[in-house]
C-alpha cells in the first residue's frame, strides 16, 4: 500500500494533543500505519541505570501518530492533500492539490 507520507516529509497534526504543530517525519512504520515526528507527540520513559545510559532517570522520547492524522505540508508551507502524477522524466511524482507543486 503507498502511503502519502514519506520519511523526511515536513508534516501538520490534523488532531491530537499536538494539533496544529509542524515537524519533520523521523520514520514510518508501515505495518502499524504510524510516524514518528520531530519533537512531537512527546513522552516520559523511566529507564533503568546501563552501561548506554549510566545515570537512568526520565527520557522524553517522541510516541508514534497514525498517519491518519497527519497531512503534507509542501515548499509553500500549505498542508494539503497529495495526488501522484506523471513528471517531465516519466517517473511518478507526488504534488499538492491545493497548489499544484510538486512534492519533494
Amino acid at each position: 500500500m503507498k502511503f502519502h507520507i514519506k520519511k523526511g516529509d515536513t508534516v501538520k497534526v490534523l488532531s491530537g494533543n499536538a494539533k496544529g504543530k509542524q515537524g519533520k517525519v523521523l520514520m514510518v512504520d508501515r505495518e502499524n500505519y504510524r510516524a514518528i515526528v520531530e519533537g512531537l507527540n512527546m513522552v516520559s520513559k523511566h529507564t533503568k541505570p546501563s552501561a548506554k545510559n549510566p545515570q537512568g532517570g526520565i527520557i522524553k522520547k517522541e510516541a508514534p501518530i497514525h498517519i491518519s492524522n497527519l497531512m503534507v505540508v509542501d515548499a509553500k508551507g500549505v498542508a494539503s492533500r497529495i495526488g501522484r502524477r506523471m513528471g517531465e522524466d516519466g517517473k511518478l511524482v507526488r504534488y499538492s492539490k491545493k497548489t499544484g507543486e510538486e512534492i519533494k
